[in-house]
């Protein structure tokens, strides 16, 4: 079996649960909170998804701070269990959903981690690869950015299996540096746009 298709069972696997206790709910069997659980579960499962099939779903800067909720919760109700006596019910659902909370935890967690071409645009993607064949034949890049009263400078080095930019900001207000290292290039060119405006016209080519 596959790592790929381990992660796709293990959403499924996911997936029926959160109907499980849909159905559950519309048959009167859940608690107040069973509907907040529900939702954020939907949430998670989404991403869940997103992790088994390598694809971007939302926005990555969400689902860090959900893990960080979902782990949060977790660990706040197995201490209710221990030390608050509860219904059967409510022991049912608080029990499970903190045991599958922490693993979904644990996967969002990385998920949400920018540096992953599953993040990447198309148009990242293509500029990655153009870049990529500028490393062939160099291991430092620079650009130059221009615009009215500004310029950027960007540093590119290839270290080992990885790429480091240091970029430094010129403004009438002043000058800023400041670098940062990615596993992936299809990151680096979001980061270089982002803090830079620097697109693939900006490198200056490699001598031939």
């Amino acid at each position: 079996m596959t790592l790929k298709r381990a992660y796709c069972l293990l959403a499924a696997f996911y997936s029926l649960l959160l109907v499980i206790g849909i159905i559950a709910v519309l048959m009167g069997g859940g608690t107040p909170l069973a509907a907040v659980y529900l939702v954020v579960g939907f949430v998670a499962v989404l991403g869940l998804w997103g992790v088994s099939l390598q694809r971007g779903v939302m926005n990555p800067r969400m689902w860090r701070p959900l893990a960080i909720i979902l782990a949060v919760g977790g660990g706040v109700q197995l201490v209710i269990i221990v030390m608050v006596p509860v219904s059967n019910v409510v022991l049912t659902w608080m029990l499970l959903s903190s045991i599958f909370a922490l693993l979904l935890a644990i996967m969002l967690y990385h998920y949400g981690n920018r540096d992953q071409p599953l993040w990447a645009t198309e148009e990242e993607r293509s500029t990655a690869n153009r870049l990529r064949s500028m490393f062939q034949q160099q291991a430092a890049l620079t650009a130059v950015h221009q615009e009215g009263g500004r310029e950027n400078h960007a540093n590119v080095f290839k270290v080992g299996d990885e790429y480091e930019a240091t970029i430094t900001r010129h403004s009438p207000k002043g000058q800023e540096a400041f670098s940062e290292r990615f596993h992936h290039l299809e990151s680096l060119v979001f980061f270089l746009e982002k803090f830079a405006s620097i697109s693939i016209n900006d490198f200056q080519r490699p001598a031939t």
